[in-house]
């Protein structure tokens, strides 16, 4: 079995240790810059034991990049499990995505990395496929809850969804270029969460 096909369950503890030393050097460098050698000294193993993990730079990237959106699912249905309606939902899908400043820094200049080598090189191809089915699933099922309640006003859960999307993803990609990211985080979070109420049409806010 490839490392690619294989679950993050399925990881042992040193291959989630790369990973999350890949993370953080992606975060900081960036794909492009950021060398094997830089991800070996952050992870405090050699060049030759990642290697041995993952093969190539390319599997780990891969690696990473589908741990990555797996711990966010993860992360998101946590967040909405206990919620008793989908208003109270709503609200923990956005403190489950609003994590803090530099939290979502990092995981946004890392998104952008993951984004450019889904839609650039057919080897991640998948990766969009899986960012639907993750992200746009997740949502559609809150928002489909809330038409089913009464709360939300939208007549296409699935299209209600990718605005979602769009308006979350917006909301960082403008607020991580601020020069006061840290300061207005909180801010953002609100306006974000204002911006989905309205796109969902929601009556209880």
């Amino acid at each position: 079995m490839t490392v690619e096909s294989r679950a993050t369950h399925e990881l042992s503890h040193r291959e989630i240790e790369i990973l999350r030393a890949t993370y953080r050097t992606m975060a900081r460098s960036g794909s492009h810059r950021m060398s094997l050698r830089e991800i070996a000294d952050d992870a405090g193993v050699s060049k030759t034991l990642l290697l041995y993990h993952f093969g190539s730079k390319d599997n780990l990237l891969m690696a990473v990049m589908k741990w990555a959106l797996e711990r966010t699912e993860v992360r998101i249905r946590q967040g909405v499990e206990g919620a008793s309606n989908a208003s109270a939902q709503m609200a923990a899908l956005v403190d489950a995505v609003f994590i803090s400043p530099e939290a979502n820094r990092d995981f946004y200049l890392f998104y952008l990395d993951l984004v450019e080598h889904a839609v650039r090189d057919p080897r991640f191809e998948s990766l969009s496929a899986m960012l639907d089915g993750i992200i746009n699933g997740l949502y559609a099922e809150i928002v489909t809850a809330g038409v089913e309640e009464g709360v939300f006003d939208v007549d296409d859960p699935v299209g209600a969804a990718r605005d979602m999307r769009a308006i979350i993803e917006g909301t960082f990609l403008q607020w991580m270029q601020t020069d006061d990211w840290r300061v207005s985080h909180q801010e953002w979070k609100e306006n974000c969460r204002e911006a989905l109420l309205r796109v969902l049409g929601a009556r209880v806010v």
